[in-house]
């Protein structure tokens, strides 16, 4: 007779106040969350971290193809900055709310925020220096 096998699936909520850390080492874990306009307060605002905000649509080819560098800083910033994801199609009242003219944007923002925002697509270690200040001069 088989026998079962319990699988355990542990996900981070998308809307909560700290960072995510692992259970077992207490790493920081990458926190990379989708949001829209009903659930963005709860997912970008209520956090003690700051947060990128990358606002995207998926037809937007620059979208797409500087999609994995965005998500790759997200892992490299785990513990210091939380990715928010919003495809700006879906989620109009946040476009009109940022003022969001040209995708891809990225904002960088604390206690909802902005302290710096970003438009286009420049190159991964440009977009790393650029959030990397950003973040420094939000800490202030």
């Amino acid at each position: 007779m088989p026998t079962a096998t319990a699988v355990i699936v542990m996900s981070r909520p998308a809307a909560a106040a700290g960072a995510p850390r692992c259970g077992t080492c207490h790493r920081p874990l990458p926190w990379i969350a989708d949001a829209d306009d009903a659930t963005f307060a709860d997912i970008a605002e209520a956090v003690r971290i700051p947060v990128i905000g990358d606002l995207w649509a998926p037809w937007c080819r620059p979208c797409r193809m500087i999609s994995p560098a965005r998500e790759q800083l997200g892992r490299d910033l785990a513990g210091r900055a939380k990715l928010v994801k919003v495809n700006v199609d879906a989620s109009p009242r946040i476009s009109e709310r940022f003022a969001v003219q040209a995708i891809p944007t990225l904002l960088v923002m604390r206690g909802g925020r902005v302290a710096a925002r970003q438009t286009g697509a420049p190159p991964p270690q440009t977009l790393r220096a650029r959030v990397g200040n950003a973040l420094a001069a939000a800490a202030q």
